[in-house]
């Protein structure tokens, strides 16, 4: 009978994986990026779908979820032209601190004045959905074929790609606060110092130790090189966070480096790489989709719609042009694309499983807002960008 579950478990896993990439690829070519589907898919496969699966470990969920966005985040660094991050530094790292900064704050007043939320409340809601999300942005732009003009996409990826450590630590500063209502914010300053060069120096040194090995070790095609660039993401993610770093950092930081970098099975570990990307996206939004009992968004659909359009219409785009303001080469055009294309996706939700697995007061709401929020930013900006970019006139 063991032998038998375990067949049946398998059989069953598998014909989820494949249908969750079914109903991504048809909500692609509906224009809507591919999370959707992934998310629905499991939405239908919950409690209150026909799957009738009853899920509720959020702790389960927020663990898949960090070991798939460190994937994501790796994939998407080894993809990433050095010369891009170069150029784009500057306005990239404004755009992940300052610019997560002000949009967790007008997202965190909002939240006080439309959900009757407390500071740090709101300051946690705001911190948990003020990032874009790297698989959504990297999804989505390379799989509209967008031929976007200047520096717009390279800016736009590297942001979406190191904005995550930002929206992490303000997480932990907001949940450190609620739990020490005493303590200073100024406390926490040299901790943030502490994870980005820390997860910076791990970052670099596992994106230059991968390569090496793969060089030395003669794994020039496939089998044990594919081993081996898994390993680099966990070692990048886990050595960082063990030396008080910050993992997703860290990880992306690796993918670059070594993305960069010459070595014989290049070209191989990059697509599996990007095969494994696509696998932990595939299983994340599935996940969070079965989390989520759908009659419990009903209490946010109004409030949800009004964090939405303050995010889309106000936050974002307040941020993105105070962080712009001084580079020149992006002209007003650029900044509002820049500005709707900062999709959210897993990330927020991910994030808004911590405060659940902290036990904080209103936990509850914040995850069925973020839920809310996610979902319509995909729905609304996910088949819009085409026609943004060509209203704006950034393609080339």
């Amino acid at each position: 009978m063991a032998f038998f579950n375990t067949e049946m478990t398998l059989l069953i896993l598998g014909v989820i994986l494949l249908a969750t990439v079914l109903a991504g690829t048809l909500s692609s070519r509906f224009g809507f990026p591919a999370l959707v589907g992934f998310i629905g898919l499991g939405i239908l496969a919950g409690v209150e779908g026909p799957g009738g699966f009853y899920f509720e470990n959020f702790e389960l969920t927020q663990g898949i979820g960090i070991a798939c966005l460190l994937f994501i985040l790796f994939s998407g660094g080894m993809d990433t032209d050095w010369r891009d991050v170069r150029r784009m530094a500057a306005p990239a790292l404004l755009l992940a601190t300052i610019g997560v900064l002000v949009s967790a704050g007008i997202v965190a007043l909002s939240a006080i004045f439309i959900l009757g939320f407390g500071p740090l409340q709101g300051a946690l809601l705001g911190a948990v959905i003020a990032s874009t999300d790297a698989a959504a942005v990297f999804a989505v732009l390379r799989s509209s074929g967008l031929d976007l003009h200047g520096d717009v996409p390279a800016l736009i990826e590297t942001e979406s790609g190191s904005n995550d450590p930002m929206a992490i630590f303000l997480v932990g500063a907001a949940l450190f606060l609620i739990e020490s209502p005493t303590a200073s914010p100024l406390q926490l300053a040299p901790d943030f110092a502490i994870q980005m060069v820390m997860g910076a120096i791990v970052g670099v040194g596992v994106g230059f130790g991968m390569p090496e090995i793969l060089k030395r070790g003669g794994y020039q095609q496939g089998g044990l090189a594919f081993v081996i660039s898994i390993a680099a993401a966990l070692i990048a993610f886990g050595l960082a966070e063990v030396l008080a770093g910050n993992g997703f950092l860290a990880s992306y930081v690796a993918g670059i480096v070594a993305g960069n970098r010459t070595y014989a099975a290049k070209a191989t570990v990059s697509g599996f790489q990007d095969g494994m990307a696509w696998l932990s996206q595939v299983v994340m939004f599935f996940t969070l989709g079965l989390l989520v009992t759908p009659s419990n968004l009903g209490p946010v659909i109004v409030p949800g719609l009004s964090i939405t359009f303050i995010l889309m219409f106000v936050a974002r785009p307040l941020s993105v042009f105070i962080c712009l303001a001084p580079f020149r080469q992006f002209d007003w055009r650029s900044k509002l694309f820049v500005s709707w294309a900062g999709l959210r996706g897993a990330v927020p939700i991910v994030l808004a499983t911590f405060p659940m697995v902290a036990g904080v007061p209103g936990a509850f709401a914040i995850f069925n807002v973020v839920f809310f929020v996610v979902l319509l930013s995909s729905v609304i900006q996910g088949p819009t960008i085409k026609w943004a970019a060509d209203r704006l006139g950034v393609r080339s």
